[in-house]
C-alpha cells in the first residue's frame, strides 16, 4: 500500500486534538515512513502575517487573508507550500514533484513569487508537517484511525476548510457524520 498522493481522513474516533477531523495530503510514503500535510486546520496566521515575518512584501492584496495551516506537529517553525504544477518552466529551489499536477516546495523563492502574483495558480501554505515512522501509518490504517482516498486537486485547493473533512469522505460515498466514533465488539 502506497499512500503517496492520497488524502487520509481522520475517523470520528480519532480524538487526538492535532488530527481530530483532519484531512492530510500524503506527499511521500516509502517503506521507511510517510510525510504529509494536514490541509484543513488553519492557524491564526494569514499569508500577509507570514510574509511580513519573512520581510517579503505582498503585492497581491487579494491574497492577504489567505490562511496558513498547521500542517502537522513536526517542525512547526518550517513552512511548506503544496501547489499546482501549472508552470512547467518554473522550478523552485526546494521542490518535491509528487505527480504531474502537484508539488511540495519549502523555499523562500516560491513565497516571493506568490507575493508578486507570479506563483502557482493553486497553493496551500502550512507550518509544520505530519510524519509517520516505519510501519506507523499502515498500523493506524489497520486500526481504522483513517480512511484514504485518491487526492483530488479540487478538494485540496478549492473546498472551504470547514467543509473539507466531509467533502473528502463524500468522495468515498460516505457521510462521515453518520459513522460512530465508538468501537464495538461482536
Amino acid at each position: 500500500m502506497n499512500l503517496t498522493n492520497n488524502l487520509i481522513i481522520a475517523m470520528p474516533g480519532l480524538t487526538d486534538p492535532i488530527f481530530e477531523k483532519s484531512v492530510s495530503y500524503i506527499c511521500q510514503h516509502t517503506s521507511q515512513g510517510a510525510m504529509g500535510l494536514t490541509i484543513n486546520h488553519p492557524t491564526n496566521i494569514n499569508l500577509s502575517d507570514l510574509l511580513a515575518q519573512l520581510d517579503i512584501t505582498l503585492n497581491v492584496e487579494s491574497l492577504a487573508s489567505t490562511p496558513v495551516y498547521l500542517g502537522g506537529p513536526v517542525e512547526t517553525g518550517h513552512g511548506f507550500i503544496l501547489h499546482s504544477n501549472d508552470n512547467e518552466l518554473t522550478t523552485w529551489t526546494q521542490t518535491l514533484k509528487i505527480n504531474d499536477t502537484i508539488s511540495l516546495s519549502s523555499s523562500k523563492d516560491i513565497l516571493i513569487a506568490i507575493a508578486n502574483g507570479k506563483g502557482p495558480s493553486n497553493f496551500l501554505v502550512t507550518l509544520g508537517y505530519a510524519g509517520w515512522g516505519k510501519g506507523q501509518i499502515e498500523k493506524e490504517m489497520e486500526e481504522n484511525s483513517w480512511l484514504n482516498v485518491s487526492a483530488d486537486n479540487d478538494i485540496i485547493f478549492n473546498t472551504p476548510t470547514d467543509q473539507l473533512w466531509e467533502s473528502a469522505a463524500r468522495k468515498l460515498g460516505i457521510d462521515i457524520n453518520l459513522i460512530s466514533g465508538d468501537i464495538g465488539h461482536a
